[in-house]
């Protein structure tokens, strides 16, 4: 990697940092979506991720009195741990170009579905899904989360209809499933020796990245109104869901 291109990287880490800490979710998408123009997804996750793992540990120390357990430990936790790791040992198999494009039209259809709905009365918390779809995409989340560190889509969709427009409930939920995911899948990184020297090194960087994110995420995260909020989540949800389309056809 050129000096350029880690110096570009880590921008891209800096703005998917303030996403996350604004939203609770994003920085994993938006740095493989822009990312990836730059180096290959195998060489990106491994020096991103446990950095990642920290800026969640971060959020949950923070903000540990917003976290719903109920939701995590009943309905979230079993069924995307269910799919983690058949993403991690199966997905391999597979052509990853495929699973993007896919991946992709369902992210944009399942946002373009959802920002076109109107709530009954303004501020009213979105319907939830039925258990049986909500259940499906939980394990379809872990299997992509599993294979890309990408599947907060699903998961997101299925907790932001959870927990409406609570932002602090929703980031600091979705902060502690991201802590756990992610330690998860540094351990496997580690085990496979996808951890190196070199991605180290770029992690080191990384870490000037978080301390942008975290103060730029913040900033945000104040500043956004709860009415605007589930629109937000959504429509970063169908850009990247575009991203990863474009990037693959």
């Amino acid at each position: 990697m050129t000096t350029q291109q880690l110096l570009t990287l880590a921008i891209v880490v800096a703005f998917a940092f303030t996403v996350e800490a604004a939203l609770g979710f994003g920085a994993t998408v938006v740095t493989v979506a822009l990312g990836s123009l730059l180096l290959p997804i195998d060489q990106i996750l491994p020096a991103f991720v446990p950095v990642n793992v920290a800026l969640s540990a971060v959020l949950v120390a923070k903000n540990h009195r917003s976290i719903d357990w109920g939701v995590l430990l009943k309905q979230v936790f079993p069924l995307v741990l269910l799919g983690l790791p058949v993403g991690i040992f199966a997905f391999g198999a597979i052509d990853e170009r495929w699973l993007k494009l896919g991946f992709g039209a369902f992210v944009v259809t399942l946002s373009a579905l959802e920002l076109t709905k109107r709530a009954a009365a303004e501020g009213a918390p979105p319907p939830r899904t039925s258990r049986v779809v909500g259940s499906a995409l939980l394990v379809a989340g872990g299997m992509i989360h599993g294979a890309f560190a990408t599947g907060g889509p699903m998961v997101v969709y299925v907790i932001g209809r959870t927990l409406g427009t609570d932002k602090a409930r929703f980031r600091a939920t979705l902060s502690v499933l991201w802590l756990t995911l992610n330690s998860i899948l540094v351990v496997s990184y580690a085990l496979s020796e996808k951890l190196t020297a070199s991605s180290g090194t770029t992690s080191l960087a990384f870490i000037v990245s978080l301390g942008v994110g975290l103060a730029l995420g913040e900033i945000a995260f104040r500043r956004i109104a709860p009415a605007r909020f589930r629109t937000f989540i959504f429509g970063m949800l169908a850009v990247a869901g575009a991203v990863l389309i474009a990037r693959n056809l």
